[in-house]
């Protein structure tokens, strides 16, 4: 066996970002489904699974929980590590301690390292930003691990001579790259250059690449493993631990001297789109490695043990463009029809890449020189403050703004001065997000990821249109048309950013709108004086409902700020509804308080005197004839009033379907005796009934303490379905039982007690029986750590668990938790 072998499993892991520029926020995404969206999705088959990985032994029982960030490498992409600290902060502490953890098991090399900010495609990038993009990933690395990173990820590992002159300017150590960008390797100290493209550079070593116009600069690289890569993401290397180690282990030969046998894969390949690769990964590192006598390392340790003993050149590419690790054209891929895609019918092109390109070209540089002359009126230098944006962009806080314009401001700033500052700043953080790589990975143009980063670019293009007054949408979109779509609706990006993107832009006025309809219901809103929807704070100056019939009328005044740029807006807003579904909501500009009185008493008094024709006519008299309705809410708040709304009618519909269930119970049974399919309509009735009963008597069982011999009432239910052929909603009792099921074991982890040892086995018995599908995850974690807390101490066991230990065995049995080691402890304790 080859000696001195030290692996390293790299993971890239990476969402684009998917906020609405104008809301700050992820609209619901139906493709995501039942997820709310593809970060919610992901995360859930992956972050999470990962933060807590499940290593199995051979029986399938969980034999340790492990944080697979401790023991690979990783690069989490910004925005993606922003989100996570906002919406699931326990697995962005879990990511952040095990670079902790890594440092002290790796001679203070962590194991994470930065990405450029917004996986823009660099050798595409012109010069300024490319040094703005390093500069935010590794200030966004600082301020949240810490330390100043060693490496950073290149999107699609991606690079040419400029990107990496860059990376030599900010004192970058080392990257990663596709053994198939080596183009000749030879040694450090000089020799004959031998050719090694085609993948065939040997990856178990370093190497370093000299700048070109500067020889004694330099940054090292690392070639990843290709034929073990590839295998992790498009053949069945995950399915086994042993397997996926015994090629790791092949790929090692007997040689003086230490060697790397390193992979890196996109992250997500572990649980996203290879279900369970999170436990296979945590296995293999915590199990199959150390027990083959090999060292896992990271890049960091390992450099610093073996420098590099052999120079590299890379290809060049098309125009010293580069080359990446997903086009086999170099860099073509986000810029041309090179013939790389993904997904779509064959018939299609991507002939629509290059104009998209140049239209997003042509409206950066555009902006950029309204950039430079507005920004000129407020900064010292405006591109030294673009770089240092990204300090506000982690910290939107008074104290950091305050401290951001002491320092860059080339006077002292008023209220709106500050603004017109931020909105040049936002406007330029939105002219880098549109370049993000997936823009161009796909297809169509239309595709969502497309349609992403031209909502980023129309966001740019209004704030440009705010602040120098002249209209660069009409130009984008001359550009956009030669975009040629795939699709004959959207006809080419014209259509697209019509159709698409525009509906999602959204102003000052419609944020008040969507307040002033929605706390048409009382409880819609918590009783405050700021409402804090999406990224601006509503201070509620004024607010007057009453009811008149069919109509009900909201009447109020609203200073609305936003969070980001601090633009504020003091507007009046009248809502009527009426009969059930029709809302009407109009805005306008507060003027005064004389004009306000006068306005509110107009409003009400027509209310009561006018019919509702005259009264929408006296509306629009004040208002004007524009209007918000139900429809120009945002997704989510649409489907929370509609489900309002429909509530007491769902109701009506339900007992409908459960009367003629019961009033044909008797017709069900012939059809079934005489072997006849039961008609839809029976069938959809029995299906509702029989679903809506089982929850019903689940939640009746859980009021009752979760007795276990009172459970008849469930399977009476159960049996019905299984006799008429039917297949039952029990999603609300999974999630119903999950729920219950971790407030046990986590009382009795608190305070353990047969009782609620017994509660918790019942769920898990009847949970099996009637065929539901428990989320254990949480459980698992719970109790696998309260007993890995008696550190194999006999003593150290609750005297309740050693009196019931087979209650406690049985438990941990249907927890999926292996028993051997703590049988063992308790064994040698009697």
């Amino acid at each position: 066996m080859a000696k001195d072998v030290n692996i390293c499993l790299h993971g890239h892991f990476y969402q684009p970002p998917r906020e609405n520029p104008w809301i700050e926020e992820i609209e619901q995404q139906d493709s995501a489904a039942p997820f709310h969206d593809w970060n919610e999705r992901i995360h859930y088959e992956c972050y999470l699974p990962n933060s807590r990985a499940r290593a199995l032994d051979a029986k399938g029982k969980i034999v340790e929980i492990v944080n697979n960030f401790e023991r690979s490498s990783f690069n989490f992409g910004p925005t993606l590590l922003s989100w996570l600290e906002t919406k699931h902060p326990d697995t962005y502490k879990s990511i952040i301690r095990a670079d902790q953890v890594s440092r002290e098991q790796h001679r203070n090399h962590g194991n994470a390292i930065a990405q450029v900010y917004n996986h823009m495609i660099m050798p595409l990038a012109n010069l300024r930003d490319k040094r703005t993009q390093v500069r935010w990933g590794m200030e966004d690395f600082r301020h949240r691990f810490g330390r100043e990173t060693e490496s950073i990820w290149l999107p699609e590992t991606a690079c040419n001579e400029e990107t990496l002159e860059v990376l030599v300017e900010e004192k970058i150590k080392f990257i990663i790259l596709s053994p198939y960008q080596a183009r000749a390797v030879r040694p450090i100290d000089g020799g004959e250059w031998r050719d090694v493209t085609g993948g065939h550079i040997d990856p178990r070593y370093p190497y370093r690449y000299f700048l070109k116009n500067n020889p004694s600069l330099f940054i090292d690289i690392f070639f990843y493993d290709g034929p073990i890569s590839r295998a992790i993401g498009f053949d069945n290397l995950l399915f086994d631990a042993k397997h996926f180690m015994d090629r790791l282990q092949g790929a090692a030969v007997d040689s003086e001297g230490p060697q790397l046998i390193h992979i890196a894969t996109d992250g997500e390949t572990y649980g996203h789109h290879k279900p369970f690769g999170d436990r296979v990964l945590g296995y293999l590192t915590y199990v199959e490695i150390p027990r083959r006598g090999f060292r896992l390392v990271n890049y960091g340790e390992y450099l610093e043990e073996n420098p590099p003993k052999h120079e590299v050149r890379l290809i060049e590419g098309e125009n010293g463009e580069g080359t990446s690790w997903s086009c086999a054209h170099g860099v073509s891929r986000w810029k041309d029809h090179c013939g790389c895609r993904g997904g779509g019918p064959a018939n299609w092109t991507q002939h629509w890449r290059k104009p998209l390109r140049w239209a997003l070209d042509w409206l950066r540089d555009e902006l950029s020189r309204v950039y430079e002359k507005e920004g000129a009126k407020y900064l010292k230098d405006p591109w030294m403050a673009r770089d240092d944006y990204i300090r506000i962009i982690l910290d939107r806080s008074e104290k950091a703004i305050r401290a951001f314009f002491y320092k860059h401001a080339c006077r002292e700033l008023n209220k709106q001065e500050v603004t017109a500052c931020l909105k040049l700043l936002e406007m330029q953080r939105f002219l880098m997000l549109m370049y993000t790589s997936c823009g161009w990975f796909f297809s169509e143009i239309s595709g969502l990821e497309t349609v992403q980063i031209l909502q980023y670019a129309a966001r740019a293009v209004e704030l440009g249109d705010e602040i120098s007054g002249v209209n660069f949408e009409r130009e984008f979109l001359e550009h956009l048309a030669l975009a040629k779509s795939n699709m004959e609706i959207f006809k080419d990006g014209r259509g697209v950013y019509e159709k698409l993107v525009k509906p999602s832009a959204t102003s000052l006025q419609h944020i008040v709108s969507y307040y002033a309809i929605c706390s048409i219901f009382e409880d819609y809103y918590a009783e405050s004086d700021v409402v804090r929807m999406y990224a601006y704070n509503l201070h509620i100056l004024h607010q007057r409902k009453e009811f008149f019939g069919t109509i009900t009328m909201n009447f109020g005044r609203i200073r609305v700020v936003s969070r980001v740029t601090l633009e504020e807006r003091d507007l009046v807003f009248v809502v009527i509804q009426i009969g059930f579904y029709d809302f009407r909501c109009s805005v306008m500009p507060y003027r005064d308080e004389a004009s306000f009185e006068t306005l509110e008493r107009d409003l009400f008094d027509a209310l009561y005197q006018l019919p509702i024709l005259d009264l929408s006519k006296k509306i629009d008299s004040h208002f004007g004839e524009a209007y918000y309705a139900l429809k120009d809410l945002r997704l989510g708040d649409r489907v929370n009033i509609i489900n309002r709304l429909t509530h007491e009618t769902i109701e009506k519909v339900s007992n409908f379907y459960e009367n003629i269930y019961e009033e044909n119970l008797r017709m069900n049974e012939i059809y079934r005796s005489i072997n006849v399919p039961i008609p839809i309509e029976f069938r959809y009735a029995a299906e509702h009934t029989l679903g809506k009963r089982l929850a019903e008597a689940v939640r009746d069982w859980g009021a009752q303490g979760f007795p276990g011999k009172k459970t008849l009432s469930i399977y009476r239910i159960i049996d019905s379905a299984r006799a008429l052929d039917i297949q039952l909603h029990k999603e609300p009792v999974a999630r119903f039982l999950s729920n219950e099921l971790t407030a046990l074991v986590r009382d009795f982890v608190a305070k353990p007690c047969v009782e609620t040892l017994e509660q918790a086995l019942a769920i898990l018995k009847l949970s099996k029986k009637i065929e539901v599908f428990l989320d254990k995850r949480e459980v698992q974690d719970d109790l696998f750590a309260f007993v890995k807390s008696w550190k194999d101490v006999a003593q150290a066991i609750p005297q309740v668990i050693r009196d019931q230990e087979h209650l406690f065995f049985a438990l941990m049995e249907e927890l999926e938790l292996s028993t051997e080691r703590l049988r063992k402890t308790m064994g040698s304790h009697s």
